[in-house]
């Protein structure tokens, strides 16, 4: 069963929670005490709130206050008003972005999927309307307070993953909630409540009525998180990888392309290692991708007597995208030029017909610096490929400086239609 917010809040003291002031971001803080001293509430909320108490570093600050989005903006300088369904205040700092978003009412005792987001609220309306109870906490700076309306804070020391209300018809309501259960399932190593498990099996159909752009950046966070392997592994246990991607979901249901988890693998252990530094989005989803592109080609090419053009295989390379994420996903233009390059190049690297004393030339395109950062995961599933990786990694070194900027795809393409491999 859910959980409903009380209207007495439990609230716990600093000797209770170890939250230090010193773990918040300064900027945030200094947000909280200028809303407060113009006469609104206010508090940090959900994930940031979330992480502390798990002693992790939250990425984000998120603040949740009495005043509407338009007072926000009439405080700070540098505000910029956005989203529609959900209007929220991004309060700027240089590079800094903190989003300040009003306390919100709901109706969450209904299944019809949520359009509009914008009724203002009271601090425990606006927990309640919350997706699960570890991300409704708020945090009172002034007082070092943590004030919990629906028992987050005894999940989180369980590490329990409870849906607020009826998870049935919280899923209805904005089914990308079924994500981010399993994300943070798999983020947190959370056991999730009985009843969100069972909701979350019946509604998984649902998750195709999401905004595809929503689910996509929920699928990119994750490959970002360190978590990815472990995600993927409970999106097909529990189906909801199938309804989004059904070439991988299925496969990966039926024990087929374990790669798929090799490389997502090795990924988590690059974006841990990396500690902040991006390992880029069009190299994890190359993860998802490159197991069945391998044996797209290797069925087309594989047998034939006369080499593949790289240009040909840049052409399949883009159908193979086209084909596990469409109907569903449409990606930038820019991200899916970037995959097919980083795909399209591993056959530079490795070609069909390998020729004797064949030298090493490095592509003045920076997209190759990309596929070789995937090279390096491909070496995790096939050791002997590590000699290879080092040749070109030297002369990849070597040439750095030939490497041009802004590649047209105009300029891939015809750059590699008369390149055999």
């Amino acid at each position: 069963m859910g959980t409903k917010s009380s209207a007495d809040p439990r609230v716990y003291a600093l000797e209770e929670h170890d939250i230090s002031p010193q773990s918040i971001d300064a900027k945030a803080l200094y947000v909280l005490e200028k809303l407060r001293a113009a006469g609104h509430v206010a508090y940090l909320v959900g994930g940031s709130v979330r992480d502390l108490l798990l002693k992790m570093t939250p990425k984000d600050f998120d603040i949740s206050t009495s005043a509407r989005p338009e007072e926000v903006r009439a405080l700070f300088s540098r505000v910029v008003l956005i989203g529609r369904r959900f209007r929220l205040a991004h309060v700027h700092f240089g590079r800094k972005v903190l989003e300040v978003s009003t306390f919100r009412a709901g109706n969450i005792e209904n299944e019809e999927f949520i359009k509009e987001d914008n009724m203002w609220g009271t601090p425990e309306e606006d927990a309640a309307r919350r997706d699960f109870t570890m991300n409704a906490l708020f945090y009172e700076s002034q007082g070092q307070k943590i004030i919990d309306y629906v028992g987050g804070y005894e999940d989180i020391r369980k590490r329990r993953l409870r849906a607020i209300g009826q998870p049935r018809l919280r899923f209805k309501q904005d089914p990308v909630r079924m994500i981010r259960c399993l994300k943070f399932q798999a983020r947190f190593d959370c056991d999730v409540d009985i009843d969100t498990e069972r909701a979350l099996i019946a509604c998984k159909q649902d998750i195709t009525k999401s905004a595809p752009a929503r689910v996509l950046e929920e699928l990119l966070r994750m490959l970002e998180s360190g978590a990815s392997r472990l995600f993927f592994r409970l999106m097909v246990k529990n189906g909801i990888l199938q309804q989004l991607l059904p070439v991988v979901g299925r496969a990966l249901e039926e024990g087929e392309d374990h790669d798929v988890y090799a490389l997502l693998k090795r990924a988590d252990q690059d974006v841990k290692t990396l500690r902040g530094s991006e390992v880029r989005r069009s190299i994890l989803l190359a993860c998802v991708i490159f197991p069945f592109f391998q044996k797209r080609l290797k069925k087309k090419f594989g047998l034939s007597t006369r080499p593949a053009y790289l240009g040909e295989i840049y052409l399949e390379a883009q159908c193979c995208i086209d084909e596990i994420f469409r109907p569903f996903f449409r990606f930038p233009r820019r991200l899916k030029i970037s995959i097919a390059h980083i795909l399209t190049s591993q056959y530079r690297i490795t070609p069909f017909v390998r020729k004797e004393g064949q030298k090493v030339r490095i592509p003045k395109v920076p997209y190759f610096s990309l596929a070789l950062q995937f090279f390096h995961f491909r070496c995790a599933l096939c050791p002997e490929l590590e000699e290879t990786c080092k040749r070109w990694e030297e002369a990849f070194q070597k040439g750095r400086g030939l490497v041009s900027k802004h590649p047209s795809r105009h300029s891939i393409e015809s750059r590699n239609r008369h390149q055999k491999v």
